[in-house]
């Protein structure tokens, strides 16, 4: 048995010898032997799991919440410290100034310094604020705000500190007669928690009076003097371009939709720009609410069950809920075929189910309006006025409206008639944003540099100057972008330019994602055509025209957590084509009217160049008085062209007989002052030669 067995294994080996040979002279390689798979058990599995907190996952995913590229980093840095400035001034009670400073550093970072007069922040909350993601006081309250989320500023701090490993300087002062705190500080991400650097790790106390300037002086500590206030320095890793996208646009557009704030920006080239504000009033403030029966989904109402003190489903609809009055919770109770005296603590699952169902079909008043605060129409007027140059302005705003409980507020501003942003540069910016420019061709640079040119204009620009359309804008000799900016000074780009969009929600702008964002989708499908303008199907609008759309809410629907643009409801996007539609109607009325007495001058120049000889005609034949008849004929002429001297007020009506009405919340601009703007010199320049 034992010799077979060493026969078998002996044949075995020869046999596996007489393959190897087969295969190496056939040319293929001897496959390797496997190896055993090791097997991985549930308790090692488990071993390997841990906790994530907030802000080591967004260290990872900070494209999330807009750190997605240099560029964009910094104007998300200026944008979260610019917002929470302005409202914790508001709620303050006091008119917003702010101070923005960006200063170049080395490699590609940049300092970036935003003070505001704000009421200051008490020491033990600086670290929380600005080192603590999802920290916040707006989260879970309803009511409008600029912030929502607890995460911008502090996610600021995290960037600059990942990609420079530098920390975030704060000084911030609640009193004259007070110590301001200042601290450097750093987000500590596996715990995400603040670890404050300076001070043996709790800062340092600035002394008021001569003493606290000498101690700011000492250690170099950026502030400008005020009484109370905060300043937040960023050092990060960025890229400062100007055009569309830049913090310089952020900040005009700012100005637009905030005229009480005065801001003063220093750019990276030590420019200073300033905006001042045009409106000596704060806006109301918008009161807190609670949530809305038809915001609450079933998962929302269980939770809220179990977590009230109130003992009986009547107390706990009332108290919970807005516009839910004993009446009402009563037939929600009774759909629900639930006692209004049940015990909440009792009711499980299928009875909140119930409850939730009943809610649905009870009606139930809308909420209360007093928590969101519009800017309103002469607000919107001034401040398109002082920012966009134009002719003609307009503004409308829709009454409030409901989306799934929560209140919002549509408003809409019109400006027609400014040159576009590429007609108004100067040769010395126009070198600076070639040399900062990302864009492979000469074309892209035009059409994502400046708002409002499509490929048309482009185009137009480029033929014009006698360059390809494919060149880099870096290989652009001296000679030619000479030639470049004579053509945007001179060309007349009003047929090619399309429709500046300006988007705002809760007063910020929205500068990404434009094509994503329901505000965009909805200027594209509204008929500009029957309101004087030219549009293809499916495309925004072309003409020298800008339009802002502002959404005023407790919770604006973003559709991520950068907050770049708005998800489309029905209920929203009904009010927002309302408001486009009224402002429209103002557009066409105006340009018609313009049209009319442009014809109406056009046939009396006819009239004028042969009134002349007609009389001189006349006269010969009839022996008339030549200079009687021709002024007689003048006098008819005038009267059928009476719509030629026809001349509007600042609000759209004639001044002279046949009243006009083009309705309220229209302006329109002397054409003196309009080239006083287009020129850019305004009254800086009439005070001068004075």
């Amino acid at each position: 048995m034992a010799a077979t067995k060493t026969k078998k294994a002996k044949t075995a080996k020869k046999s596996a010898k007489k393959s190897a040979k087969t295969a190496a002279s056939n040319g293929r390689p001897r496959k390797p032997a496997r190896k055993k798979r090791r097997r991985v058990t549930a308790e090692t599995m488990a071993a390997g799991q841990r906790d994530i907190s907030v802000s080591e996952f967004f260290a990872k995913n900070r494209h999330l919440l807009g750190f997605d590229n240099p560029r964009k980093a910094l104007l998300t840095t200026v944008k979260e410290a610019v917002d929470n400035a302005i409202d914790a001034c508001e709620e303050a009670g006091i008119l917003p100034e702010i101070w923005v400073h960006i200063e170049p550093t080395v490699n590609g970072r940049y300092k970036v310094g935003i003070q505001d007069n704000g009421p200051g922040i008490v020491k033990k909350q600086i670290y929380l604020i600005f080192g603590k993601l999802l920290y916040g006081s707006k989260f879970h309250r309803l009511r409008m705000s600029r912030g929502q989320q607890g995460i911008g500023i502090s996610a600021a701090g995290m960037y600059g500190l990942l990609t420079t490993g530098k920390p975030v300087k704060i000084i911030s002062k609640v009193s004259v007669r007070k110590p301001a705190h200042y601290c450097e500080l750093q987000i500590d991400t596996k715990r995400n928690r603040p670890e404050i650097i300076n001070g043996r790790g709790e800062g340092v106390d600035i002394a008021p009076g001569e003493k606290g300037r000498k101690a700011i002086e000492k250690h170099g500590i950026e502030w400008i003097e005020l009484d109370h206030g905060t300043r937040v320095t960023i050092e990060l890793e960025a890229r400062y371009t100007r055009g569309r996208g830049s913090v310089d646009e952020y900040l005009h557009q700012t100005a637009i939709a905030n005229p009480h704030v005065s801001i003063h920006y220093i750019d990276p080239d030590g420019n200073e720009k300033d905006y001042t504000r045009v409106a000596e009033m704060l806006p109301p403030e918008p009161r807190e609410i609670k949530p809305h029966p038809y915001g609450v989904e079933l998962g929302m109402l269980i939770g809220m069950l179990k977590e009230t003190k109130q003992p009986t489903m009547t107390q706990f609809l009332t108290k919970s809920f807005s516009r839910v009055s004993p009446a009402v919770a009563r037939r929600i109770c009774e759909g629900a075929e639930v006692s209004t005296r049940a015990r909440t603590k009792k009711i499980g699952r299928h009875e909140a189910d119930l409850l939730y169902q009943s809610i649905q079909k009870t009606k139930i008043s809308a909420p209360a309006t007093d928590c969101i605060c519009p800017i309103g129409e002469e607000l919107i007027l001034k401040g398109l006025h002082q920012v966009v140059p134009g002719e003609f302005y307009a503004a409308a705003t829709r009454p409030p409206s409901v989306y799934r409980g929560n209140p919002f507020q549509i408003e809409v501003g019109l400006a027609y008639g400014g040159a576009a942003a590429a007609s108004r540069i100067t040769q010395e910016t126009l070198v600076n944003l070639i040399e900062e420019t990302d864009a492979r061709t000469l074309r892209q640079f035009i059409i994502t540099t400046f708002d409002g040119l499509g490929t048309d204009a482009a185009d137009k620009i480029i033929k014009e100057a006698g360059l390809k359309t494919r060149i880099s804008p870096g290989n652009l000799k001296v000679k030619q972008v000479d030639k470049l900016h004579h053509v945007m000074q001179n060309i007349n780009l009003n047929s090619g330019q399309n429709m500046n969009v300006l988007r705002y929600a809760n007063r910020v702008p929205l500068q990404f994602q434009a094509g994503a964002c329901a505000i965009t989708q909805t200027i594209m499908s509204t008929n500009w055509r029957s309101y004087g303008l030219s549009q293809s199907r499916g495309s925004l609008p072309r003409g020298s025209a800008t339009v802002m759309v502002h959404m005023a809410s407790v919770w604006v629907p973003f559709t991520s957590e950068s907050k770049e643009a708005i998800a489309s409801y029905p209920e929203i996007q009904k009010e927002r084509r309302l408001a486009l539609q009224a402002v429209g109607r103002k557009l066409g009325m105006y340009l018609r009217r313009r049209r009319k007495v442009k014809h109406e001058g056009e046939r009396r120049s006819i009239f004028l160049r042969y009134l002349g000889e007609v009389a001189t005609a006349v006269s010969d034949i009839n022996a008339t008085d030549r200079d009687d008849l021709y002024n007689r004929l003048l006098v008819v002429a005038k009267k059928r062209t009476v719509e030629a001297d026809m001349k509007l007020d600042d609000r759209g009506r004639p001044i002279e007989e046949k009243p006009v009405d083009l309705g309220d919340n229209v302006l329109i601009v002397d054409p003196e002052e309009r080239l006083l703007q287009l020129n850019g010199n305004g009254v800086e320049e009439e005070e001068e030669e004075q």
